[in-house]
């Protein structure tokens, strides 16, 4: 690194986002110094160009501090659209330190004619809604607050996530299914007709990537239980990785 190159960094821990920062090293490699930050929470992430920094840093005064020692100049908000937390984080301390943020999120999905979604703000709205209707639910909302579905007794769960938990799941019967995304349709069919799914539990997380579940549920006719994004503080947004370099772009030409 040299005194031109501007350290972004960029909150990660998404195939969006490590899309993204192959992007910046290829186009700004010669004026930004690139940090990416995940939550590491899994075992094995995915190859992330430029620098990784794992874990997290310690509520707003630990990224405040961070911030400040890194004298980073750019903030890139390409988290989990239901990772609420940081994000809410950084659009308080890119106003404290008066550092450009930019958020990038997912495109939302949109109801399609056929589509029998059921939409709710929680879990526990989810685990009211799943009980009188179905006993065979796919579930891919991670592992976060599954106790609320403890009392389901009848169910039996079908859970995808990238790594297998260390610990049990307070689920009475369930199968883990070890995946990492993008899935397509073909395969999405197969897994609801070779487990004979009944409802899909699932966020509201947009994107392309793991669409095709929605396309294969519509096509089943099995309902979805949809849980709703989480309410985050007003931010510069973008849904398209070009419109994050165009923006980056703007930045670096004022600081020449």
């Amino acid at each position: 690194m040299t005194r031109d190159h501007v350290p972004l960094l960029l909150l990660g821990g998404t195939g969006d986002a490590n899309a993204l920062a192959r992007c910046l090293i290829n186009r700004f490699q010669d004026r930004i110094m690139l940090t990416t930050s995940i939550a590491g929470r899994t075992a094995e992430p995915a190859p992330i160009a430029g620098n990784l920094r794992s874990g997290g840093f310690g509520g707003v005064e630990g990224l405040l501090a961070y911030l400040r020692d890194t004298k980073t100049a750019m903030i890139i908000d390409a988290t989990h659209p239901f990772a609420a937390q940081i994000s809410r984080n950084a659009t308080i301390a890119s106003k404290v330190l008066g550092i450009p943020l930019l958020r990038l999120t997912r495109v939302p999905w949109q109801r399609q004619p056929g589509d029998r979604w059921i939409e709710v703000a929680t879990m526990t709205e989810a685990a009211v809604a799943l009980a009188p209707l179905a006993r065979r639910i796919w579930l891919t909302t991670g592992t976060n607050e599954l106790s609320t579905l403890s009392h389901l007794s009848d169910a039996w769960f079908l859970i995808r996530m990238i790594t297998r938990p260390q610990e049990a799941l307070p689920l009475s019967d369930y199968h883990l299914l070890e995946a990492r995304g993008p899935f397509d349709l073909a395969g999405e069919r197969a897994l609801i007709s070779r487990y004979r799914i009944e409802a899909l539990l699932t966020k509201a997380s947009g994107g392309r990537a793991t669409a095709a579940k929605l396309t294969a549920a519509r096509e089943a006719g099995i309902p979805v239980v949809m849980i709703a994004r989480p309410t985050l503080p007003d931010a510069a947004t973008v849904t398209e990785p070009e419109a994050a370099l165009d923006w980056i772009a703007r930045i670096l030409e004022t600081r020449r």
